[in-house]
């Protein structure tokens, strides 16, 4: 899940290099923070969330094969 989140982030910013993702696994849960560059966050999140849901979207559907729910959080 943290590799797919990466490869789909880092294609979309302007710094992959900056990409941070960190992986919190609970119990029928996967929590994903993604960290980017300021400048980068609006490309990340899109007009009126539209790249953000995308995102979550596909990790959702990866995530059917593990049978866990995928939670994917942007901080700064």
């Amino acid at each position: 899940m943290k590799d797919l989140l990466l490869i789909i982030t880092k294609n979309l910013v302007e710094k992959p290099n900056e990409v941070e993702v960190t992986e919190e696994r609970g119990e029928g849960t996967i929590t994903l923070k993604l960290k980017v560059a300021p400048e980068d966050m609006g490309k990340v999140i899109g007009k009126q969330g539209r790249i953000a849901r995308a995102t979550r979207t596909v990790l959702k559907a990866a995530a059917i094969q593990e049978e866990k729910k995928v939670v994917v959080e942007i901080v700064q």
